[in-house]
């Protein structure tokens, strides 16, 4: 598979998706990237080409091997050109009907009989995406890690459904193409990582909604007393608070144990467009005072 693989679809062009179409580019491969409305395409092209050309200036390309990549993307509106891909991977907001109406439609026009079918869910179930279509044993959850291009894990998630060729393949590609590693976890929620992440940053905020701490002070805390490389408030406004949220209160949700309750202060920072370092302003406003 890894010699055979050379065409890639990504659904989503956010974080996530526009990272894995980069590193996929990188690896060599063709990708074809579907964005949800034609005033996208501009910004999805731009966005890509950008993360290429810092690619060259910080050694990782030549400048020969960003235009060959160039050449190899292309983005569209329509999910009929991802017909002959042999590895999609489902990248949109971490919503369940969302995401089932992606896996559909990608059941419907994707005519490669051994094609993987991938989600990129952190906390949803693979199974509930892999019912709707009518191969569940070519659905897997492959769970990146932000920012894509530079962490090197990824969580190969497999249903009860899912064939161990289908694992093979996404592990194939994450490994030997993408050059990066991978864990292999049942399908629950939060899997591993978020599992036992996700309760310790909330954790974190509901102390920091007490007024147990300061923002300096949890992270300084958990940096300097348990060699964490990063706080958890920083982790957070990285991770982005519109995209934890969603996450915690997906676990919430599918989860009887996991989280007990998404602190209502993420949601007051959502709604007043705090949303950590992509809007400037998280639990710290990045000019070294908390927010």
């Amino acid at each position: 598979m890894t010699d055979a693989l050379r065409r890639v679809g990504v659904v989503g062009c956010g974080a996530m998706g526009a990272g894995i179409a980069e590193v996929s580019l990188r690896a060599g491969l063709d990708v074809r990237v579907v964005v949800s409305s034609p005033g996208r395409v501009a910004s999805a092209s731009d966005r890509l080409l950008r993360a290429l050309d810092r690619a060259v200036a910080k050694g990782r390309m030549t400048p020969e091997e960003r235009d060959a990549a160039a050449d190899r993307l292309r983005i569209t509106v329509d999910p009929a050109e991802l017909a002959d891909r042999q590895l999609v991977v489902e990248a949109v907001a971490e919503d369940l009907e969302s995401k089932r109406r992606v896996f559909k439609t990608l059941d419907a026009v994707v005519t490669d009989p051994d094609a993987v079918l991938a989600s990129t869910t952190s906390s949803l179930l693979v199974a509930d995406l892999a019912e709707v279509t009518g191969r569940p044993e070519a659905v897997v959850g492959m769970h990146f890690f932000n920012p894509v291009p530079v962490m090197p894990l990824v969580e190969v998630v497999r249903s009860d459904r899912t064939g161990d060729a289908t694992v093979d393949r996404a592990e194939s590609y994450v490994v030997d193409l993408l050059g990066k590693e991978v864990v292999r976890t049942q399908d629950r929620c939060g899997f591993v990582v978020n599992a036992l992440l996700v309760p310790y940053l909330m954790a974190a905020v509901r102390m920091y909604e007490r007024g147990v701490a300061s923002a300096e002070d949890i992270d300084r805390g958990m940096t300097l007393g348990c060699g964490h490389p990063m706080g958890p408030l920083a982790l957070l406004d990285m991770i982005g608070i519109d995209t934890i949220t969603a996450v915690a209160r997906s676990m919430r949700e599918n989860s009887d144990d996991l989280i007990d309750e998404v602190p209502p202060l993420l949601s007051r920072m959502v709604e007043d467009g705090h949303l950590g370092r992509k809007a400037g302003r998280g639990f710290f406003r990045y000019d070294g005072t908390a927010s």
